[in-house]
């Protein structure tokens, strides 16, 4: 087991070093030797140590974060070409990028826009960094009463992206909560990893000034209420939250001695992928206490 997780820390390593190359290129930041240099491995067994954590090799890893990147620009900013997505994935052409993107997603990336399978997206996008030691800080802050506009998602979380497409068209068409000037929240009932997929609730929400407008997207007024909140700045992939919130629930809820309000755990994103890297992405993670 200690072995295993010591393979598991350098692939992490690897990984966190490839999404910081990807969106700040460096000379040879990409290459067999650079990466088996920075997991402690011997060139010569990296690539197999790689495939075997991961389950895929490493330019086929890299290529499938460019990829991600570029559905995402696909589905929530119709208003760039497919081309320029395509080159900006590093690919040469449009043909090219239409064949991987197909091969991996199954959609052209035409069919995507227009209709994305989120399902199967989601099970060609589970790769996640698993983090033995959590080295967290938490701290105590008051959290101020704050409306929202709220959309509910049930159902599985493989679809959830689906339901924060409608969200962004209900921001786009109704003015009444602008992406650039009003902050984005994420109301999170259930663990996604021991909730039934049919009973899995993720709630889109965003801050509005006054309560929302009847609208055709099911898009409401709700209030996070004010209070004391442990809270965690999470640093990274959205992906990688989940061991810090059970950490909470876990550990220091009950270490401390702590008691929870009712309202579900939520969380603040200071910023958003792709307007960002995803090693950029910056999230605060909330847990009401009384």
């Amino acid at each position: 087991m200690k072995t295993k997780n010591r393979y598991q820390k350098s692939i992490d390593q690897v990984v966190e070093h490839i999404f910081k190359e990807l969106s700040e290129p460096s000379e040879g930041g990409l290459n067999l030797n650079r990466l088996s240099e920075i997991a402690c491995f011997s060139k010569f067994h990296f690539h197999r140590i790689f495939v075997a954590m991961v389950g895929i090799n490493i330019a086929q890893f890299i290529q499938r974060l460019r990829l991600k990147k570029a559905s995402y620009q696909l589905a929530f900013h119709p208003e760039i070409k497919i081309i320029d997505i395509a080159l900006n994935a590093d690919f040469e052409n449009h043909e090219s990028f239409s064949r991987a993107f197909k091969k991996i997603y199954h959609q052209t990336p035409s069919q995507f826009r227009q209709q994305p399978n989120w399902q199967h997206w989601s099970e060609k996008n589970m790769y996640q960094l698993t983090k033995e030691h959590l080295n967290v800080e938490i701290t105590i802050s008051q959290f101020p009463e704050t409306l929202i506009a709220s959309l509910p998602h049930q159902g599985s979380p493989k679809l959830l992206n689906q339901t924060i497409s409608q969200f962004i068209q209900w921001r786009k068409s109704s003015g009444e909560s602008p992406i650039a000037t009003t902050d984005t929240f994420g109301l999170a009932y259930n663990d996604p990893k021991s909730t039934p997929a049919s009973d899995f609730r993720f709630d889109v929400c965003s801050s509005i000034i006054i309560p929302v407008k009847e609208n055709p997207y099911g898009v409401f007024t709700q209030c996070i209420p004010g209070g004391r909140c442990a809270q965690i700045t999470h640093h990274g992939s959205h992906d990688l939250m989940d061991e810090k919130i059970r950490y909470l629930y876990n550990n220091w809820l009950i270490d401390n001695d702590e008691e929870l309000r009712d309202f579900p755990c939520f969380f603040k994103y200071r910023n958003l992928f792709p307007q960002v890297s995803e090693h950029e992405l910056i999230t605060d993670i909330y847990l009401p206490l009384k």
